[in-house]
């Protein structure tokens, strides 16, 4: 007969993945440009903290880059936030997104990226290789304009 403990060291939780659209597929806008992936991404930045506080969001597209999703990654401070490649990608893994467009905004109002947003982007553009999740932009949002790396050349 087992012991108790040995019984305990056994006792896992079930990993259960689920995914209910409350969209229909056509219903879903498709982004063929990053001017449409900006009017999508603002809809969802509250404009009394733009100017305030740093936040990483990203858009999910299926493949054929019609919106799945919007999903908020991190909020931080006024020079910052963290942009967690775990949460990003399990997040398009759970969704079965085939790409994504990444965004964050710079209260301070520059659209200059910074070498950091380039070091992450090509790091999660390399992740997605890996994991076959295309990563189509990077979009710096402001209360006036947007910066898009791919427009830029930058992806």
């Amino acid at each position: 007969m087992e012991s108790t403990n040995e019984k305990t060291l056994f006792e896992v939780s079930e990993i259960q993945l689920s995914y209910k659209s409350k969209v229909k597929a056509s219903l879903r806008p498709k982004i063929s440009s990053s001017n449409d992936a900006e009017k999508i991404l603002r809809q969802y930045w509250n404009d009394d903290l733009i100017e305030l506080q740093e936040e990483f969001k990203m858009m999910l597209l299926n493949r054929y880059n019609k919106v799945i999703g919007i999903f908020t990654v991190s909020q931080g401070g006024i020079a910052g936030t963290v942009a967690d490649p775990k949460l990003i990608f399990g997040c398009a893994l759970k969704a079965a997104a085939s790409g994504i467009i990444l965004a964050h905004n710079h209260p301070s109002g520059s659209l200059q990226a910074s070498q950091a947003d380039m070091d992450l982007t090509k790091k999660l553009r390399e992740g997605g290789r890996l994991l076959d999740i295309q990563v189509l932009d990077h979009i710096i949002i402001t209360s006036e304009a947007y910066y898009s790396f791919a427009d830029e050349g930058l992806l």
